[in-house]
């Protein structure tokens, strides 16, 4: 009788009504709770993927915070469009598999829009436009030509439209062999063992290579006119996302921030 009762008791203090949620403590800033209220509507928080190693658009500081262009490029938008965001650096060669994977909610780090990638993703309205820069040692003695002719040793960062173009142009037709192609899994990587002569050239963006190659004895040989168009990449099944990304492009590039922007990254 005496173990009946004790049951009887605890089941009766199961049973009490929950406190009504005004009664609740108010919930810190950016906590679930805080935002659901009819004063605090949902914000929707979107994931960023970017390549940490690649400015002046995308880099992690020393600090480990996301810096650069598309960074803050972002982050206006976001501001100005009313969400969040977090920013994800990621491998490159695996960031879209990531975002169809749902791991990130977009692609915002100087992409290039191609017909490959185009199946794969959507692609937002151009926000840039670029070439391919092929860079050379100082000392080196082959020549821009000796590249275009597959003689020599070329490095890339593996993924980026830079590997792209010596596979279609140079091994697809013959030129030059696969190994000749020395791909790394960033630029910075494909920098140092070029500084090192343990490659002939390397190919990459012009803008970030400009910036990766200052101070360094190495030398812009030739640049390959690919008039490449910088995306944000979203998920197929994401057209909402898609459409307020547009937007957002549009708003900033017709903002004072888009020119400060140019002018504190120095976008040639």
């Amino acid at each position: 009788m005496i173990f009946i009762t004790a049951v009887a008791v605890c089941l009766c203090g199961c049973t009490q009504p929950a406190k009504p949620i005004d009664n609740m403590e108010p919930a810190q800033e950016n906590s679930p709770i805080a935002n659901t209220s009819a004063d605090h509507p949902i914000v929707k928080t979107y994931i960023v993927g970017i390549d940490g190693e690649y400015p002046p658009y995308s880099f992690i500081d020393k600090t480990g915070t996301p810096q650069g262009f598309d960074v803050e490029s972002i982050e206006w938008i976001g501001t100005e469009m009313g969400f969040n965001i977090i920013i994800q650096a990621l491998a490159w060669d695996g960031i879209i598999p990531a975002l169809n994977a749902g791991k990130i909610d977009m692609v915002y780090s100087g992409m290039t829009s191609t017909d490959e990638r185009k199946e794969q993703v959507n692609f937002s309205k151009p926000y840039w436009k670029v070439n391919q820069s092929v860079t050379k040692h100082d000392e080196g003695l082959l020549t821009f030509e000796d590249f275009k002719a597959g003689k020599s040793r070329v490095g890339a960062q593996r993924g980026a439209t830079g590997a792209l173009w010596v596979e279609k142009n140079l091994i697809d037709t013959g030129m030059m062999q696969a190994e000749q192609l020395v791909t790394y899994d960033n630029f910075p990587l494909v920098v140092t063992d070029l500084q090192n002569k343990r490659i002939d050239f390397a190919i990459h963006d012009r803008t970030p290579t400009l910036d990766a190659i200052a101070g360094k004895p190495l030398t812009i040989a030739g640049e390959i006119d690919t008039g490449e168009e910088y995306c944000v990449a979203i998920r197929k099944s994401d057209p909402e996302l898609l459409s307020t990304i547009n937007t957002g492009i549009s708003l900033l590039m017709q903002s004072p921030k888009w020119g400060e922007l140019k002018a504190k990254y120095k976008m040639q």
